[in-house]
């Protein structure tokens, strides 16, 4: 059983678009627990991704079905857990709710140049620059049937989109828990 105002939160989004940072500075502030999803992709996908290949379906299924199994585990325990996960199409959007039922996304929305310009500024992520076409190509963005999908603009400064995603997850917090 799933203590229901417990809720697990999925930071979404294209690689570069802020996930790591607005989730893990929202985790200290909200005092919530923290996961970032790529510490569960096998081996294999690591390898693959730093060569500059993209990843296929079959490659994200145990790698989605291990972080199915973490967001269960975190949402049975915690007041906030916050997940970071691309989820960058709606089935891989569905395979994280299945069976969690407090479980939410927040997608970190932005355009490719902003995007672009970011990983161009990036250093030591095994992330290539190159494949954020491939990313922006597999994107499905969130549709009006995914009313649990709550869209930030990220381009504004970053501690700007800390504080959206801040306000949109107090809004679901009892009154006591955000004083």
């Amino acid at each position: 059983m799933t203590n229901n105002q417990n809720r697990v939160y999925v930071i979404m989004g294209v690689s570069g678009s802020g996930k790591s940072a607005v989730a893990s500075a929202v985790a200290q502030r909200l005092s919530a627990n923290f996961l970032d999803g790529d510490f569960l992709h096998p081996r294999c996908n690591i390898q693959k991704m730093a060569s500059g290949e993209p990843l296929n379906d079959d490659d994200r299924a145990p790698w989605l079905a291990a972080l199915n199994d973490a967001a269960f585990a975190m949402q049975r325990t915690n007041a906030v857990s916050i997940i970071v996960c691309s989820a960058l199409k709606k089935h891989y959007r569905d395979r994280l709710r299945a069976g969690n039922d407090n479980l939410s996304f927040i997608y970190l929305h932005g355009d490719f140049p902003v995007i672009e310009a970011r990983l161009a500024a990036r250093k030591g992520h095994f992330f290539k620059p190159q494949m954020l076409v491939t990313q922006f190509a597999t994107l499905e963005l969130p549709g009006q049937d995914e009313s649990d999908v709550q869209a930030i603009d990220i381009d504004q400064p970053l501690d700007a989109v800390i504080a959206d995603t801040v306000r949109h997850i107090q809004s679901f917090l009892p009154q006591e828990a955000c004083a």
